[in-house]
């Protein structure tokens, strides 16, 4: 069992990544979800996070608002790829119950202080803000991670917000750096592996043929927001990023990498929130990441819909 906090900015992928989790209690035991500014601003991804754990049936999971701002830089949007509501393709509604008490920084800070050594594993769907921030406040929370896994970064590929540059690193590179800079054990799912699983025609209407309405919503969110990436990219079919990091978790198996050092460009210019993964060791500094770069995409998909088959 996995004792997990997924610390998110539905965001359009986030929503299909947090119903795969909460699909799936045998595996993870999902304690918080925690939201940033990202995608949309914090007080959408906030509501986004407490409207899908209602479509879950998962009231009794405490949502808490985190970060409204990055460390450091201006706060930069997607909402050309969400739109305004972050979650294209479905009807929007206030959901029925509240955010937590408190702001997801403090909760960071007090549960994981109180962990048993290297227990609790954090997913980081988003900018990497909160986590940052609670390592700055107290860094003794080091203590109770035992894994960071982010969908974060990108080398071959590209990036998808600038020519080199990733949308979560971009929005809060500072972040990055300072979760880098502190030494705990993390995983990083890029775009280099996100852009092969795509979610075909054929893959959509296998959820879509689910006939519930998790299958009917993942379907539609899929189907509105995959549109630019197929646009831009001129691809068969649109990447469900952040959904990855939770398939990981569940399926290991699906997944291939290897370790590396890396840095994250903060400085202003052309190559700010880039990833800069030393893939070949020409700098012989020791690993800080471990790069996952290969994935089943079949396998990926064919776990998402027995998940999701599982919900209303």
């Amino acid at each position: 069992m996995i004792e997990l906090i997924i610390d998110t900015d539905p965001g359009a992928d986030d929503a299909v990544a947090l119903l795969l989790a909460m699909a799936s209690p045998e595996a993870l035991r999902l304690h918080a979800i925690t939201t940033v500014a990202g995608n949309v601003p914090v007080t959408t991804t906030s509501r986004n996070a407490r409207l899908v754990r209602q479509w879950a049936g998962c009231e009794q999971i405490p949502v808490y608002a985190g970060a409204a701002t990055p460390l450091r830089r201006a706060p930069v949007y997607a909402t050309d790829v969400h739109g305004d509501q972050g979650m294209p393709g479905v009807a929007i509604e206030e959901p029925r119950a509240p955010l937590a008490g408190g702001d997801a920084v403090q909760y960071l800070v007090d549960t994981l202080l109180a962990a048993a050594p290297a227990s609790i594993t954090l997913a980081l769907l988003g900018p990497q803000t909160n986590l940052a921030l609670a390592l700055a406040r107290a860094p003794g929370i080091r203590r109770g991670i035992k894994q960071v896994v982010a969908m974060a970064g990108a080398h071959f590929n590209g990036g998808n917000i600038t020519p080199v540059a990733e949308f979560n690193l971009f929005a809060d590179p500072h972040a990055a750096e300072a979760v880098l800079a502190s030494g705990v054990p993390l995983t990083y799912l890029p775009l280099d592996l996100t852009h092969t699983l795509l979610a075909l025609p054929e893959r959509l209407a296998r959820l879509a043929a689910l006939g519930n309405q998790a299958g009917a919503r993942v379907e539609a969110i899929i189907r509105h927001y995959a549109q630019h990436d197929i646009a831009r990219y001129g691809m068969a079919g649109g990447p469900v990023h952040d959904a990855t990091v939770i398939a990981y978790l569940l399926a290991p198996e699906l997944f291939s990498g290897r370790d590396l050092y890396l840095q994250v460009d903060a400085r202003e210019g052309m190559g700010f929130g880039q990833s800069v993964a030393d893939y070949h060791g020409v700098l012989g500094q020791p690993a800080n990441v471990h790069w996952v770069e290969r994935g089943d995409a079949e396998g990926f998909f064919e776990l998402l819909a027995a998940r999701l088959r599982r919900l209303a």
